[in-house]
């Protein structure tokens, strides 16, 4: 397995953006609900609304669009700004990848082996 980075972006006021609430995001628009993307990530659904509240008031619009239950049931979908800070996020992951591998390669190269 090689090294790899994470990338957790602090904006001001303690708001953040990392890995986890990224993947939370990948996965309700895979699964299309918010309780079945907590219940995939292995999370409650109170703590999945609550990333997801907290990611909506972040940002200058909703990252996700929820639907009430009722004869169609309820859902949930990235909106298309949501994509948006998606793929941003994962663009700057790919170039602190990029920006780092070397300095990676030289501290694995110095692990023990197990």
């Amino acid at each position: 397995m090689q090294a790899a980075i994470s990338v957790r972006i602090d904006f001001p006021e303690g708001r953040r953006i990392g890995p986890g609430k990224v993947r939370l995001l990948e996965t309700i628009d895979e699964a299309g609900s918010i309780s079945a993307a907590g219940r995939a990530m292995g999370m409650s659904y109170k703590r999945a609304w609550s990333l997801v509240d907290e990611l909506n008031r972040m940002f200058t619009e909703p990252l996700v669009a929820s639907r009430h239950g009722g004869a169609q049931g309820g859902g949930a979908e990235l909106t298309p700004f949501g994509r948006s800070v998606v793929d941003a996020y994962r663009s700057v992951e790919t170039e602190a990848g990029r920006a780092t591998a070397a300095a990676m390669a030289a501290i694995s190269e110095k692990l023990a082996q197990r």
